[in-house]
């Protein structure tokens, strides 16, 4: 029986084996019309649940200023104001509470994961990689947030910050860094940092003249975390943890599982971070005396961040990768499309990570060993793109409060920034709990943070996506550094692939590989044709 020709356009949906007349085919294509309505709406629900804390985030952003502008007509007094932000103080003190267990373990786990005994050169050149960008990230965030100034306006340019007679000298500013980075207490190190205040000495000549007023230096004490005593305590006693072997191993163990076990907190309270922002955002919007302008400058701050990423994505690490390995940057960043995207979309280098090795593998033909060891320790160390952000985000904040930074406190803010980055738990807004303890160690407000959160849906996807890339640009330049000590263990592996194939474990003998400083885990099972020819050519890629 011949179809009408206006049913031919639905044939798509229908596979009709036998046409059976108009009444059969009609029920089918009905029938197909529900299943593609049922799929349809299985996959919006499937993205809301996915991009859930996205969508919250957005909405809560809107409501909140929306609200804010509702409540200006009433001329709120500084009292109400305080209450109507009470639910987002809360916030910020469940943050700064995650601050400290979170920084603590999180440092002392990368650091102790890090057995210089085992991987030798291949684990101090990661390490040295991940440091080096990080630092230029900092840098960079930090001359483009100076350069372009996006929290100066006209109506903060007027307005001079000399009025500060207390100042702290830059020489003095250097010598409190030094002396926070050795803290004579760990416990006060938690709630206290030395901060150099100024006495002045006033000598009297013998008629009582005032002959000479000279100001001196004298040790005091400022309220607040000392975040770079504890993170270099943290680092120190990680890295000491990691070569003490085996019997370092129920303590690694320990600070492992304090570490899971504070970033699962953390992705449960962060839930909570859409009530806060709201009423935060509500309360900053009461506040401002110019609605516009500070609109103005947040939108400035966002495209700062993005130039920030598009530089270190796009010309920092291809430059270093060029540098290293002569080759072509982007041909290798053309095999990383797939983890680039799912690190935008899902906003985690953590969760990332699985697709990220199956690329770098296949795609660019890395070394399994190499890139197996430095993916999962970089989703965790290696935030290129929170550096930066962190580095933006406060001097913008200290430039809409109007508060100037000398080249002591930069320096400092870069440390604390670096430091603070490599902590960084690698679940989405994760960074909102950095960013609390960059603003606190460098005494910014921090219920400012309100303000980021406007863009920063955006802008935590884009620094997701500069983190997996820095991570995967380091595992070219550490395997071309080290493919003399991979060559070797190449050899020594087809040397023993007898054993291999018949045991499934590597029982190499500890000589044969001690003159690389490179031990591998060799007790995993050998890959398949370890002397196939093709095998090694891929190694020594």
């Amino acid at each position: 029986m011949l179809l009408n020709p206006n049913d031919l356009s639905e044939l798509d949906s229908v596979e009709v084996t036998e046409p059976q007349g108009n009444q059969t085919y009609h029920k089918c294509n009905k029938s197909s019309d529900h299943v593609s309505c049922t799929q349809n709406g299985s996959n919006v629900m499937t993205f809301l649940k996915r991009n859930a804390f996205v969508v919250l985030t957005m909405v809560s952003v809107a409501i909140g200023i929306g609200l804010g502008f509702a409540l200006r007509p009433i001329n709120m007094s500084t009292r109400d104001i305080k209450y109507l932000t009470f639910p987002g103080e809360l916030l910020m003190r469940i943050l700064q509470m995650l601050v400290l267990p979170l920084l603590i373990s999180s440092l002392i786990t990368g650091m102790s994961s890090v057995d210089r005994k085992a991987y030798g050169k291949l684990g101090l050149r990661a390490l040295s990689f991940y440091m080096v960008t990080t630092i230029i990230a900092a840098f960079t965030g930090i001359a483009l947030a100076i350069l372009i100034q996006p929290g100066k306006s006209s109506r903060t340019a007027s307005v001079s910050s000399s009025g500060e007679a207390e100042a702290v000298q830059t020489v003095d500013s250097f010598l409190d860094l030094i002396r926070n980075m050795i803290p004579s207490n760990l416990i006060e190190a938690c709630f206290r940092k030395y901060k150099t205040v100024y006495s002045r000495s006033v000598s009297t000549g013998s008629l009582g003249v005032i002959n000479e007023t000279e100001t001196i230096p004298v040790p005091g004490t400022s309220d607040g975390i000392n975040i770079l005593g504890v993170l270099v305590f943290s680092v120190a006693f990680g890295l000491t943890l990691g070569s003490m072997g085996t019997e370092g191993k129920p303590l690694r163990d320990f600070f492992d599982c304090l570490n899971k076990a504070m970033m699962r907190l953390v992705s449960i309270v962060i839930w909570y971070s859409p009530v806060g922002t709201l009423f935060l955002l509500a309360g900053q919007v009461v506040k401002m005396a110019d609605p516009g302008e500070i609109g103005r400058e947040v939108a400035m701050y966002a495209l700062t961040v993005i130039i920030g990423l598009i530089i270190h994505s796009f010309f920092t690490l291809p430059l270093i990768y060029f540098m290293v390995t002569r080759k072509n940057p982007f041909r290798f960043i053309g095999g990383l499309l797939q983890p680039l995207t799912t690190a935008f979309g899902t906003s985690s280098s953590s969760a990332t990570l699985p697709v990220t090795l199956h690329c770098m593998e296949e795609n660019d033909n890395m070394d399994t060993q190499v890139a197996r060891f430095m993916l999962p320790i970089g989703a965790t160390m290696n935030m290129d793109g929170a550096a930066l952000y962190e580095a933006v985000a406060a001097l913008f904040i200290a430039q809409v409060n109007n508060m100037e930074f000398n080249l002591g406190q930069i320096i400092i803010l870069s440390l604390i920034v670096t430091a603070a980055s490599t902590g960084a738990a690698g679940i989405p807004q994760a960074g909102m709990v950095s960013m609390v303890i960059v603003l606190a160690s460098v005494g910014l407000p921090t219920e400012d943070i309100s303000l980021l959160l406007i863009f920063d849906w955006i802008l935590d996807r884009l620094r997701t996506t500069t983190n997996v890339l820095g991570d995967c640009i380091g595992v070219g330049v550490v395997q071309h550094l080290s493919r003399h000590e991979l060559q070797i263990v190449d050899i020594n592996l087809a040397h023993t692939g007898t054993c291999f194939r018949s045991s499934g474990k590597a029982e190499l003998d500890e000589s044969d590989v001690r003159g690389t400083e490179f031990r591998s885990e060799l007790a995993a099972p050998a890959p398949a044709g370890i002397n196939n020819p093709q095998y090694l050519k891929s190694r020594r890629n």
